[in-house]
This record gives C-alpha cells, structure tokens and sequence, in this order.
C-alpha cells in the first residue's frame, strides 16, 4: 500500500467537562467533546450562515492526566490526533460505531487567569502530548488574535 495520513487538526471549545477513568490495566483514559463552528454567506440570499460540528476526543496516559486537570467545559483548544472508528455490541446484539478524534497533543488556549478548575495552578501547562511530558508553561501568553487563522 501506498503513502496515507490519518490525522485531524481541530481548534475549538470543549462542550463538556472531560470525564477521565483508569482502565483496568491503570492505564488514564478521558473523553470530551469539542465543538468547532464554520460561517459562511449563502451565495443566493446574501445571508450569513454558521454550521457547528461536535467532535467526540479521547486522550491516554499522561495527556488524559493533564486534560482531565486543567481542561473545563468552554476551554478553548488546539488538538491535533488521528480519527478512529470503534465497534461494539450493544446489549441487545446490535452493533454500535463510534467515531472519535484520539487526541497526540493538545494546546490550551485559554488566557492566563481564566482557569477556573480548583486546585489548578494558574500556570498550568499549556501543551500537552502523549508521547512525553507536559511542557513546561512559557512566559509567553498565547493570544487568540495572533493566531493566523
């Protein structure tokens, strides 16, 4: 087989609070929604139009950690991991599918200050990944308007 990609790149708002569970081999798993919105004029009317879509994440091991401790319902984020399609069967014998985005970074774009999780410092990390540590927060703050997109 040839070259693919599989990855999805997401900037928007965390529509719940995540909910983080251990498996039971111990290992950190969250899930959390976020919903990201497109607007656009409508060609024949000249109305402007906004379409929202609501992405189900999930993060494992140290990202789920540091998502389920400094990520809130309406934190603002730049995730960035790879699209999964699950399976099961239900109760009732019938199979269920479920799409997810399986979060391998995440940026918390929140201002300085705006974290409301108790207990959270206000210099929580700002990126996260699941390949390493978290990195250690920057003097510098992200501000939502140098952002070129």
């Amino acid at each position: 087989m040839g070259f693919s990609l599989n990855r999805a790149t997401i900037l928007g708002n965390v529509t719940r609070d995540p909910e983080t569970r251990t498996t039971t081999s111990g290992q950190s798993v969250v899930s959390f929604s976020v919903a990201t919105s497109r607007r656009w004029k409508d060609q024949t009317s000249g109305e402007l139009k906004e379409a929202t879509e609501f992405h189900n994440c999930v993060g494992w091991g140290k990202l789920a950690q540091t998502i389920g401790t400094y990520v809130h319902k309406g934190s603002k984020v730049y995730l960035e991991g790879r699209i999964q399609t699950r399976s099961w069967d239900d109760p009732t014998g019938a199979k269920k599918y479920r799409t997810e985005i399986v979060a391998e970074s995440l940026i918390l774009l929140d201002k300085k200050g705006d974290n409301p999780v108790v207990g959270a410092p206000a210099s929580a990390p700002a990126i996260a990944t699941d390949t390493a540590q978290p990195a250690a927060p920057t003097e510098e703050e992200i501000n939502i308007e140098d952002i070129p997109f």
